[in-house]
């Protein structure tokens, strides 16, 4: 089982929380200018790296707040679990800024 440490309740097994996948990823400035590929590229296709990785996460069985972390995808160990206010770590895959 992991520990995640939810930035509002603390360490908790990873039960309580729900992946709610790539982090940073903007939103489109005019999605109803985009065609079908365009915006089904920004659906559903999202970076699968090896190493780190900017994730969201929310606690659904606890505070229900989302955050971010920063994930090792080969050792599933966290990081760096921040809010949206904090800025991400340089050099981290899924950061889209």
């Amino acid at each position: 089982m992991l520990l995640i440490t939810c930035p509002n309740c603390g360490p908790r097994d990873e039960t309580e929380f729900h992946y709610g996948g790539q982090a940073h990823v903007p939103y489109p400035e005019d999605p109803s200018a985009l065609s079908d590929a365009e915006w089904s590229r920004y659906l559903f296709y999202r970076e699968n790296p090896k190493g780190l990785f900017a994730e969201r996460w929310v606690h659904s069985a606890g505070c229900r707040k989302w955050f971010n972390a920063l994930r090792d995808t080969v050792s599933y160990e966290f990081k760096t679990i921040y809010t949206g206010a904090k800025p991400l770590t340089a050099g981290a895959k899924g950061d889209s800024q």
